[in-house]
């Protein structure tokens, strides 16, 4: 079928949005191509401008976990617009959502909702930096928490030289109060504390990096943050926005029995709107306003319509989901290992629950600087083809797939002898 429609669309937005779409990655640059403008969804599938089907392995890059357009949570947002779009004044909706988050991550004593995960990470290191009284964080290289300034930044000429910015119109000075350092690497992290303890007010983390393509942390990473960060007063900050209810109903900290101080959540606990959450031990979160002197506010957050989608599919995440979940996702990891032995592809899966990478680099993958070993551009050529084949796969090869549960066995297994073809074509 024609994907006239989709050229037309972009070559409209290209004149007055950047590149086109309202998301870097969208644009489809790293890949080739053009993006596939999408008209709408449903269970597993999207459906293109030109009425084109694809099975979707973006899933809204996560929040998707139930599937597109799930009955009970078009219901919920449907009733809760009935009763007013937005109030800027406080709800039982949101207390019932505070309560269901805390349920789920006994690590948060408090939870303050916010619109997106951008704002939760950016609040959350803002509150340590309140509680602490410290400046410095500490972030590792190829992890993403949003685009706020002081998290986009880059290692400098050392591993645990001042941070630099890493895109323009970041101001140095900013830069400069972030350090780097390598994922995985605990001799680096207990290193900087012994030598700038004192200065360092968090330390934030994906507990398993969903920006660089799937990576997990190795046994020990994430109790090493934790504990180092107790040991010299700083705080300790998971950022689950892609990992939370995702990897687990608790999230990563739940899968490795891990309570970081703090947690920024987003993607499912929204339930698909723009919603997101940060939170943790109670000490911390009294410092934020109106309690303490750490100023935070939204006139959207706790959205009634966004909570009521948010309790809706927080609510149906039993353990059912997850063992349904792991079974697809091994389903899908085991073809994709066996195409690429197959074909003899130097590539590597790595998969953590639901979400997925194929990395076109022999791996494992421990690390940015392993990340980057991929062959991109094999990478692009390969997702040209998929797409050709109606199978919507994250465009970047640093980027994670997502199953939901309206994913089928006979979906995933099109999808593996699509991606068979696709690795075939593509040398």
């Amino acid at each position: 079928m024609s994907d006239a429609k989709s050229l037309e669309l972009h070559a409209r937005a290209e004149k007055i949005i950047p590149g086109g779409v309202n998301s870097p990655v969208r644009a489809f640059r790293s890949v080739g191509g053009h993006p596939v403008f999408i008209s709408r969804a449903e269970g597993a599938y999207l459906y293109g401008a030109d009425g084109k089907r694809y099975t979707d392995y973006v899933g809204s890059w996560g929040p998707m976990i139930l599937g597109h357009a799930h009955p009970a949570i078009v219901e919920a947002v449907i009733e809760a617009t009935r009763r007013g779009t937005s109030f800027g004044a406080p709800t039982e909706l949101e207390v019932l959502y505070a309560e269901k988050l805390i349920e789920l991550y006994p690590s948060i004593e408090m939870v303050r909702a916010v619109s997106s995960g951008t704002e939760a990470c950016m609040a959350a290191i803002r509150a340590a930096r309140g509680f602490t009284g410290r400046e410095v964080i500490v972030k590792f290289e190829g992890c993403y928490h949003g685009h706020a300034d002081f998290l986009l930044v880059k290692a400098g000429s050392g591993a645990m030289t001042f941070g630099v910015p890493d895109s323009a119109g970041v101001p140095a000075p900013t830069a400069k109060a972030t350090t780097t350092l390598p994922y995985n690497d605990v001799a680096a992290l207990k290193k900087l504390f012994d030598e700038r303890g004192a200065e360092i007010a968090a330390v934030i983390c994906e507990p398993v990096v969903g920006n660089m393509g799937v990576v997990p942390p190795e046994p020990g990473f994430l109790e090493a943050i934790v504990e180092t960060c107790r040991a010299h007063g700083a705080v300790s900050i998971f950022d689950e926005v892609m990992t939370g209810c995702r990897v687990a109903r608790g999230g990563m900290q739940e899968r490795a029995n891990v309570r970081p101080d703090m947690t920024t959540l987003g993607k499912i606990v929204g339930g698909g709107m723009p919603l997101a959450a940060y939170g943790g031990r109670r000490a911390i979160m009294e410092k934020v306003s109106p309690v303490g002197p750490v100023y935070q506010a939204g006139t959207l957050s706790g959205n009634p319509v966004a909570v009521s989608a948010a309790l809706a599919q927080l609510e149906r995440l039993d353990p059912s989901v997850y063992a349904r979940l792991e079974s697809l996702g091994a389903r899908l990891e085991a073809g994709l290992v066996k195409a690429c032995k197959e074909h003899d592809v130097p590539a590597c899966v790595q998969r953590v629950g639901s979400m997925t990478t194929l990395f076109f680099t022999q791996g494992p993958v421990r690390s940015f600087t392993d990340a980057v070993k991929s062959d991109t551009a094999r990478f692009g050529r390969w997702h040209q083809k998929m797409i050709a084949r109606g199978q919507y796969w994250p465009p970047s090869q640093f980027e994670a797939s997502f199953l939901s549960t309206a994913h089928t066995e006979a979906d995933i297994d099109a999808t593996v002898a699509a991606a068979r073809d696709a690795l075939v074509e593509s040398a």
